[in-house]
């Protein structure tokens, strides 16, 4: 595995100011002591080759350097930088990026086909493993990235099975955690780092949306009926208590088992009751 090092560059005014005019100076000096043509020659291809040395490095940027296909450093100070000019250099940015991808199916653990997509916010901290660990690293970080969201959704649900179960839909913050550790992890190898992970877009396929639709409107209307009926035994516990409590009226068994059951009807009813005034005896 190559790992990332601090490369060999020196800052470009001083090599501009200084580096490259010792060298013109040296070349004069041997002009006007007559030195050999040769000697005059290597040194004039010594300094017009030294300029090729000169690059720029922008912010949030790394210049990765290799010699002859051997890895010689990263170079990640800004601006105006000096190296051997012989230094193949590869720009590499630093910034972060985002990646969402495309609307996948896939079946979540109880079988059920959905359509689910992510978006990822990664960049790229270790520039020698995205360069040479890798063969593409923006390719790798989008195969890789749907190759995790669909491991992930095959291991939840699309809705909650009990209360304690953690599903696709219930609980975004825990599958974006899950999301970014498991993308994190194929990732590594490549010097990339992932900041965020989230669900873009969760829904069932379309060719059991409608199914699935009718068994969420069922469902609430079950528990909404679970409420309404247990508010209503404790309405008319509480009616009763309070007419045995208070001596409003005594009631035998058979008008205790009207009363709850009309009592019952227009509590639990889901239409407005129309109620029948008694005006002559009870009985």
């Amino acid at each position: 595995m190559v790992n990332e090092k601090q490369g060999f560059s020196l800052n470009g005014y001083l090599a501009f100011f200084v580096v490259l005019p010792a060298l013109q100076i040296l070349f004069g000096y041997f002009l006007l002591t007559g030195t050999l043509q040769i000697v005059m020659a290597i040194l004039s291809a010594l300094v017009f080759i030294c300029w090729f040395g000169f690059f720029m490095v922008q912010p949030n940027q790394g210049k990765v350097m290799t010699l002859f296909g051997s890895y010689v450093g990263t170079e990640k100070r800004n601006g105006l930088r000096w190296t051997i000019p012989l230094f193949i250099r590869r720009t590499v940015s630093l910034r972060i990026r985002n990646f969402e991808s495309g609307k996948i199916k896939v079946n979540d653990n109880q079988g059920n086909p959905i359509e689910i997509a992510t978006i990822v916010v990664w960049s790229v901290t270790d520039t020698a493993e995205a360069v040479f660990e890798v063969d593409d690293f923006e390719s790798y970080v989008s195969i890789q990235s749907e190759s995790a969201l669909r491991n992930m959704a095959s291991s939840y649900a699309y809705d909650p099975q009990d209360d304690d179960g953690i599903s696709l839909r219930s609980h975004p913050q825990t599958i974006s955690d899950v999301l970014k550790n498991e993308i994190q992890e194929r990732l590594g190898k490549a010097g990339v780092t992932v900041h965020e992970a989230r669900i873009s877009h969760l829904a069932y396929a379309p060719e059991i949306a409608h199914a699935m639709l009718q068994r969420q409107q069922a469902t609430a209307i079950i528990a909404a009926r679970t409420k309404i009926v247990e508010g209503a035994v404790g309405m008319v516990e509480m009616a009763l208590d309070k007419l045995q409590e208070k001596n409003v009226v005594e009631l035998d068994e058979e008008r205790k088992a009207t009363m709850i059951s009309n009592l019952l009807v227009v509590l639990c009813g889901d239409k407005a009751t129309q109620p029948i005034v008694n005006t002559g005896s009870l009985y």
